[in-house]
């Protein structure tokens, strides 16, 4: 008896997906609740667990394949790996005779279409080093070494004739499809791009107070709240009174009206594996530094390990991009639609600046606001930075609400 693997149910937004990784051969074992498939939509990548123990059947939808909500993909068959096997063979004879011709590749570290790769061009799993997530072997990994096999070959049977010149090195060029989440990412940033008003505004903030009351807390902070304390809190703090103070920053464009938000949902934009996401942390107006922290950094788990769900990174009604964490120091950052600005943090560096008439070493950070003219006046905008900037520069405030 068996059941089918089918897509599941896919969000509103997103019309398909696209199958990017079978994690089972046919014929292998599996268990309940095993992940058997990655199946990349625009914003996040789904795993499609096994429903039963038993053994994956036929694959009726390879790698690469283009799919729909509650499309069958595949089956589980009832019994063992060698019972099942068998049946197999029959429906995927290529998959295999790569996996027998392959001691390596029933490992479960391939797939069957890379597996079928690795036998065509005489090659085995432990000639390829791979590149995906625990060594994993792509496609793209036993194309680079066959072209690498091809050039060391080239190589060599040239060195028997006399050339005029010689080449060091390789010149090689790899192409691979950009993936859907990629593709989503561009379309949006060149979306923000053609329309709208986009106007970026800068300034500069003073993090010694900050820093200094970091090192003299951070212990304590630790100990109550079991996490570290960071520049994201205060600065997502900080936007959120700002929000307050200029609500057209916190709005956003429908047609031809301004819709205003009361609360304040902010985007954090996190760099993955799979391209820039932006996991949204809700109503930051209730929430302490603390809170923040931990809501961040377990966004920030969830993004390297691909768990974030649609839910987790819809709406938002501003933005917060910290490019200071590769090394920024300074950037515009673009829009994210339809919010009407973003915040760019930056590199924090130790620089001259005067202070009280003299002149002494500070730790600065450049930031930056950018924003939709159409909604934000130039005013708004300069004020709103102003008004981060005061408050990380003097945490007080915010306990002070002043």
């Amino acid at each position: 008896m068996s059941s089918e693997i089918k897509v599941p149910t896919l969000p509103e937004s997103i019309a398909d997906a696209l199958i990017v990784t079978w994690h089972k051969a046919e014929g292998d074992p599996v268990q309940r609740d095993e992940v058997l498939v990655d199946i990349e939509t625009d914003k996040v990548v789904l795993e499609v667990p096994a429903a039963k123990d038993g053994v994956l059947g036929k694959i009726v939808e390879p790698e690469g394949t283009t799919v729909t909500a509650h499309q069958v993909i595949g089956s589980i068959e009832e019994g063992n790996a060698t019972s099942a096997a068998p049946a197999a063979a029959a429906a995927a004879p290529a998959a295999a005779t790569a996996a027998s011709g392959d001691d390596d590749a029933g490992d479960g570290q391939t797939s069957p279409s890379v597996r079928k790769l690795l036998a065509e061009h005489g090659l085995s799993a432990s000639d390829v080093k791979g590149s995906g997530k625990n060594g994993r072997i792509s496609k793209e990994d036993v194309e680079q070494q066959v072209a690498s096999n091809k050039s060391g070959a080239s190589t060599t049977a040239s060195s028997s004739v006399d050339a005029p010149m010689t080449v060091a090195g390789e010149r090689t060029e790899r192409r691979v499809p950009m993936s859907r989440m990629r593709s989503r990412i561009a379309e949006r940033l060149l979306d923000a791009s053609q329309n709208t008003a986009m106007l970026t505004t800068f300034n500069e903030v003073n993090m010694h107070a900050f820093i200094e009351m970091r090192k003299q807390y951070k212990d304590q902070f630790e100990k109550s709240h079991g996490i570290k304390l960071g520049f994201m809190s205060i600065f997502l703090k900080a936007a959120t009174e700002a929000l307050k103070r200029y609500p057209d920053v916190n709005a956003s464009i429908d047609g031809d009206d301004i819709v205003y938000h009361s609360y304040c949902d902010i985007g954090v934009a996190v760099s993955s594996e799979r391209g820039l996401v932006v996991p949204v942390v809700r109503n930051t107006e209730f929430m302490s530094l603390a809170t923040i922290e931990k809501s961040i950094a377990g966004y920030a788990e969830k993004a390297r390990d691909g768990k974030l769900s649609i839910d987790e990174m819809t709406g938002g009604t501003f933005t917060v991009s910290n490019g200071g964490v590769f090394g920024s120091l300074l950037s515009t950052p673009i829009l994210n639609p339809p919010q009407s600005a973003i915040l760019g943090m930056h590199a924090t560096q130790a620089r001259p600046i005067a202070e009280n008439g003299e002149v002494v070493i500070r730790p600065m950070m450049y930031v930056a606001l950018s924003y939709d003219h159409r909604i934000v006046d130039g005013k708004g905008a300069v004020g709103f930075l102003k008004t981060i900037k005061e408050m990380v520069e003097d945490p007080q405030r915010l306990v002070l609400d002043l």
